[in-house]
């Protein structure tokens, strides 16, 4: 099966092209902050030029990170896997970006993609990324616990809870941190996205039917305006 990872929910542009017959793999993550719109299409041609893909119609399966993350990055993602999947009759398939850090944790991806050991060598792990106002998106990867579905949470609320022996990674690191929520020795990596390497994997391992669609878990900042609205007929 040969699967195209997109990633552009978070601060980076990752596009990756796995190709399980044979195991190769070609990737590039680059930091943009901004712009994935004009960037991603650009560098899907140069990854997949780089893997010896002709064309889409050799991809059997599409997966792309459905957030949380940026509420424009995400949609950029989700809408470029969605029109490239409709083009070749495809599954499209969305993976959460929490599930793909705590997936880099635990098979030991690190934040330039390189895999050693584990990360992780004591789990339960929670995957925590900056949500900004006061606010931070959390999953752990212990079925059944607190975390064991992706929440948005404020740091206040957070203060009256337990978060136990996690082990934490992501960008959420900094204000748990700041917080005293969690001490320096329950950080595996305070990185601020996922690498394409766990979305590519977690990809080959998903549902066909796995709808990629927006995972917001809070409304986004902008807001329509209400002011001067004129009155509709």
């Amino acid at each position: 099966m040969r699967i195209l990872a997109i990633d552009t929910a978070l601060a980076a542009c990752s596009v990756a092209c796995l190709d399980q017959a044979t195991g190769a793999f070609t990737y590039q993550t680059d930091e943009i902050g901004k712009g994935h719109a004009e960037y991603l299409p650009t560098l899907v041609d140069c990854v997949m030029k780089n893997a010896g893909w002709a064309n889409f119609n050799s991809i059997d399966r599409i997966a792309v990170t459905v957030g949380p993350g940026s509420f424009t990055g995400l949609r950029v993602g989700v809408a470029a896997a969605r029109g490239y999947g409709l083009a070749v009759q495809c599954p499209v398939v969305g993976l959460s970006t929490l599930d793909a850090l705590i997936e880099d944790a635990l098979t030991g991806f690190d934040r330039t993609g390189a895999r050693s050991d584990s990360l992780s060598d004591r789990a339960p792990v929670l995957a925590a990324l900056d949500a900004k106002r006061g606010q931070v998106y959390l999953k752990g990867s212990e079925k059944g616990g607190v975390f064991s579905e992706p929440v948005a949470i404020s740091l206040d609320d957070l203060e009256a809870r337990m978060l136990g022996a996690y082990q934490v990674i992501g960008s959420g690191v900094s204000p748990l941190l700041e917080h005293d929520l969690i001490d320096k020795t329950q950080v595996l990596d305070d990185r601020g996205w996922p690498t394409i390497q766990s979305v590519a994997h977690l990809g080959t391992l998903a549902d066909p039917k796995q709808a990629a669609k927006p995972l917001y878990l809070r409304p986004p900042d902008a807001k329509p305006q209400t002011k001067a609205r004129i009155t509709r007929r």
